[in-house]
């Protein structure tokens, strides 16, 4: 064996390789000759220059290349040998090579790092209580009516503002230096109070005012503000309200129901109150996956490749970028918005390839598999969930492979999460 293996750390190997005797004239010459044919050199017919000139041009780049293949060919059969499980590319270094007589060099590769998950017995959680009533299904109901709902002055002088309504108004803003901004004025501005279009106190500060009352409100921006210059800065508010609105909705009727694809008002009751139901579960599930993520990366301490924390930055690069692009950011901006959260986005690639790995390791333990029994439940469970064809939610994950390799990926972590929870405390 002509390389030995040192473990560097947890997640790191060095493979040093030594061949005293190394001659790759064999290779070379038949490289050159292979070279000589397709060749074109000034002076001679393509395939005719002088083997010696072919040498002298071509030789030198010629055995870098073949060393470059003896150096990588014994890597992969080393790997190979060894059961190496490499992250990334190998670093090769201290290279040392004798033209017809040897050469030795060291490559240094991360591996997948071995992770032991301690016993979990003793943790405990919280999940949220979930609960579903008519107020909720209510709200759904608005939500479809808004379409049809009309909007009407409440003509009545002594309503005062509150939260549900909507306010016309005429706003100018005003900065502690006395200057007046135009971004910060408004004329015949239409807001619904309780909507947190505006910033923290402004939408609080008008309930209670009349038609044709004018207020000064005074606010403070909040510290994450997005304009710059208005982050933690005292402001006021000249707001005249100049009419107060409220929206009416018609009655939800069986007919509205069938108009909005349903056979009855009793049906989207129904309908609607599984869906939310659903919907609350899944977020008290992923809330409290979060909080076992959390708990069990805090547990767990190992070291892991810096390869796949930069792949995983990259991913969610990727994606932000569809979003912000989506948002009208162009590449500078989104540049800019990179370099700004480096630090963040640095911890949330670490905490999901830790957090991967371990579910990673879980899932092996408890034996979780998944197969296509799985993926058609999750298909049913999603279709009654939505209200979609289950037959074009089929097609979905089902025509594309890396779509449906993405789904039971997720269908083996939420399994893996129903092992975990059975082996801790859950109140």
């Amino acid at each position: 064996m002509s390389y030995t293996v040192e473990q560097i750390n947890g997640c790191t190997k060095k493979i040093i390789f030594n061949f005293e005797t190394l001659d790759l004239s064999t290779e070379i010459k038949n490289a050159v000759l292979a070279k000589q044919k397709t060749v074109s050199l000034k002076g001679f017919r393509k395939g005719k220059a002088p083997l010696d000139m072919v040498q002298k041009m071509y030789g030198p780049q010629i055995e870098h290349d073949a060393l470059n293949r003896f150096i990588n060919n014994q890597f992969i059969e080393a790997i190979e040998k060894e059961d190496i499980r490499v992250v990334g590319y190998p670093t090769f270094e201290n290279m040392n090579y004798e033209s017809g007589k040897s050469v030795s060099f060291d490559a240094l590769v991360e591996i997948f790092p071995s992770v032991e998950v301690k016993d979990m017995s003793g943790l405990s959680f919280k999940r949220d209580k979930v609960e579903v009533n008519s107020d909720d299904v209510e709200a759904i109901k608005k939500n479809y009516l808004n379409s049809k709902a009309e909007m009407k002055e409440i003509t009545d002088t002594n309503v005062t503002l509150d939260k549900g309504m909507f306010a016309v108004m005429n706003f100018q803003g005003e900065k502690a230096d006395g200057e007046k901004p135009e971004n910060m004025k408004g004329e015949d501005f239409l807001l619904e109070i309780g909507s947190g279009q505006f910033i923290p106190g402004f939408e609080e500060g008008m309930v209670g005012m009349k038609k044709g009352e004018t207020k000064v409100i005074e606010l403070t921006f909040p510290s994450d503000y997005h304009a710059e210059d208005l982050k933690d800065a005292k402001v006021k508010f000249e707001v005249e309200l100049l009419e107060i609105k409220s929206k009416e909705y018609p009655e939800f009727s069986d007919e509205l129901a069938k108009e909005f694809g349903f056979e009855s008002v009793a049906d989207f009751d129904e309908k609607n109150m599984k869906s939310m139901e659903m919907q609350k579960n899944r977020a008290a599930d992923e809330k409290l996956h979060q909080e076992i993520l959390e708990k069990l990366v805090e547990e767990n301490t190992f070291e892991i490749p810096k390869a796949m924390i930069h792949q995983q930055e990259d991913y969610l690069k990727q994606d932000l970028t569809r979003n912000l692009k989506a948002q009208g950011f162009t590449d500078e901006m989104c540049e800019e918005y990179f370099n700004k959260w480096h630090d963040d986005l640095h911890t949330k690639a670490e905490f999901q390839v830790k957090s991967g790995l371990i579910l990673d390791t879980l899932a092996k333990k408890f034996n979780v598999e998944t197969t296509e029994a799985d993926l058609d439940k999750k298909i049913a469970e999603t279709a009654e969930g939505t209200g979609a064809d289950i037959e074009q939610i089929k097609k979905y994950y089902t025509s594309n492979e890396q779509i449906k390799k993405n789904m039971m990926y997720a269908i083996r972590e939420e399994k893996t999460f129903e092992k975990i929870k059975e082996t801790v405390k859950i109140g």
